[in-house]
C-alpha cells in the first residue's frame, strides 16, 4: 500500500534551517509528481511546493520563494524540502503528498520556529 513518511521537523530559531525528507513506498516513485502542504493551527492546509516526476519542474507559494527548495531522488525514493531563512509564520505542520487521481498524505512533521 501507498505510503509517505515525513521527517526532519522540530524547533528552530527565525533565519534558521531545516531539511524535511518524505520516504515514499509502495507505488512506482518515479512516475509521480510530489508536492509539500503545511498547515498552521487555525488555517487551510496551503500548498508549499511542488515537484514534477523526474524533478526538472519545480514551483512555490509565494510566501516560501527564494527561501526553499524542493527536490527529489528517485533511487532513494525520496522527496526533500529544504527550508532556509525560516520565519516564526512558518511555523505548522509539514505534509509530503503523491500526485495523482487520489490523494495520498503522509502523517505530517511539526516545524516550530520561536526564539
Amino acid at each position: 500500500q501507498v505510503q509517505l513518511v515525513e521527517s526532519g521537523g522540530g524547533l528552530v530559531q527565525p533565519g534558521g534551517s531545516l531539511r524535511l525528507s518524505c520516504a515514499a513506498s509502495g507505488f512506482t516513485f518515479s512516475n509521480y509528481g510530489m508536492s509539500w502542504y503545511r498547515q498552521a493551527p487555525g488555517k487551510e492546509r496551503e500548498l508549499v511546493a511542488v515537484i514534477n516526476s523526474v524533478g526538472k519542474y519545480t514551483n512555490y507559494a509565494d510566501s516560501v520563494k527564494g527561501r526553499f527548495t524542493i527536490s527529489r531522488d528517485n533511487a532513494k525514493n525520496t522527496v526533500y524540502l529544504q527550508m532556509n531563512s525560516l520565519k516564526p509564520e512558518d511555523t505548522a505542520v509539514y505534509y509530503c503528498k503523491r500526485a495523482g487521481s487520489i490523494d495520498y498524505w503522509g502523517q505530517g512533521t511539526q516545524v516550530t520556529v520561536s526564539s
